[in-house]
């Protein structure tokens, strides 16, 4: 497993139990808190630049979702729950959570209803959950922020769920298991959430150590490039784009990524 040393990103000692809100990487016990302390300086844009340079697919919230309130942020094992119109699907997951599990509420994309409100955030809290990604609306708005649990959704609706006997009926075992994304992908227990302002990125749980050493890699490699544009050094000749285009006119198929990778440039990676 690669990780890196800098002590700004990289994964840090366990503060809780590593037999309790944990995920196993091959030896190597990954607890929700290590995600959330390593996720503080990075953001979801390094997550899914990480993933691309790992071969990972880059598995998104649909576009669209914000935060309930500016500056939240959540890192945490997904808590999968399909919403059916009635509260009593999200108590019951939160009766299996572990701290800092982060609720995925799969509610279709849903804007005529707030499937979550205050109340069930206020739960969230009393859960310990680290957080909740709404694939819908939430409503209580004023009250949800001033909480303080990171809640990512797609906007407010004053309206609450109308259940109806069909709507309910129609909960199925995976209601617990899983939630869609896009189409038919699903996350589950198995995927790590990371989110922010940018949006949300999920991400397999088993890989999340080497997910985030490599993200916090790129980060200090945009930072470098970042102070020397500062200092007045261009990133045109950081990357010594001159020489790009020059091999680039001999080689037409020579692209910007092989370029960059000769020395490890982070940009488009």
């Amino acid at each position: 497993m690669r990780l890196s040393s800098r002590s700004a990103w990289r994964l840090r000692p366990a503060i809780r139990d590593e037999k309790a809100n944990s995920c196993s990487l091959g030896g190597r016990t990954v607890t929700n808190e290590e995600l959330r302390l390593a996720f503080e300086s990075l953001t979801t844009a390094l997550v899914a630049d990480s993933c691309v340079r790992l071969g990972i697919p880059v598995r998104l919230a649909p576009p669209g979702i914000r935060p309930a309130f500016a500056g939240a942020r959540a890192a945490g094992r997904a808590l999968p729950v399909r919403h059916f119109g009635s509260v009593d699907v999200f108590l019951e997951a939160m009766e299996r959570a572990e701290p800092g599990d982060v609720l995925v509420v799969d509610n279709e994309l849903r804007a005529d209803e707030g499937c979550v409100g205050d109340l069930a955030v206020l739960e969230a809290r009393a859960a310990g959950l680290g957080g909740a990604i709404v694939l819908g609306c939430h409503r209580d708005g004023p009250e949800v922020a001033a909480i303080g649990v990171p809640v990512f959704s797609y906007g407010t609706c004053p309206a609450g769920p109308l259940p109806g006997p069909e709507r309910l009926a129609a909960r199925g075992p995976e209601a617990l298991e899983s939630v869609r994304v896009a189409g038919e992908a699903l996350v589950t227990r198995d995927e790590a959430v990371f989110a922010d302002a940018d949006g949300v990125v999920f991400a397999p749980a088993a890989r999340a150590a080497e997910i985030l050493g490599v993200a916090g890699d790129i980060r200090e490699t945009e930072r470098r490039q970042a102070e020397a544009i500062r200092a007045g050094k261009t990133l045109r000749e950081q990357l010594r784009f001159a020489e790009y285009l020059q091999r680039r006119a001999a080689d037409p198929s020579y692209t910007f990524r092989q370029h960059l990778r000769e020395f490890k440039g982070a940009i488009e990676e």
